[in-house]
């Protein structure tokens, strides 16, 4: 046995948790405290040693969330329904999109968000105009 398979087998049970995948919701939350923990040594060294371990639990982590949680796709009109709700905005707060009723007409799936209005949103909201889209 080389050393290094010697040292790895002396130490695998306290390391093998890092390395494997996800199974459930508590493997994933030990994973992101040990990736904040992680996170709180390496900082932005991308030479540290364990630096390449950060990215290793980065990825389970992304592969759990995507596999479980999944971002649902929306479109421009929901996205700014829920900034305007976020934000306490009701339709006669958007001058920028156009009268009231032309609002009413977008929020309603009568309309869609023209180029202007989309780069008044995405200046208004300080978002890039490709949410709207």
């Amino acid at each position: 046995m080389t050393s290094l398979i010697k040292q790895a087998s002396e130490h695998w049970r306290y390391v093998a948790p890092l390395l494997a995948k996800p199974g459930n919701e508590d493997d994933y939350d030990a994973l992101v405290s040990a990736l904040d923990e992680l996170l709180g040594m390496v900082g932005e060294d991308e030479d540290h040693p364990l630096a390449s371990l950060v990215v290793h639990l980065a990825d389970l982590i992304e592969a759990y969330d995507e596999a479980r949680r999944p971002i649902p796709a929306v479109g421009g009109v929901e996205v700014l329904r829920y900034l305007m709700q976020e934000h306490g905005l009701s339709q006669a707060d958007l001058p920028e999109v156009g009268a009231q009723s032309v609002l009413s007409e977008i929020l309603g799936g009568k309309r869609q968000l023209n180029v202007r209005q989309i780069r008044a949103l995405a200046s208004r909201f300080g978002v890039s105009a490709e949410v709207f889209f």
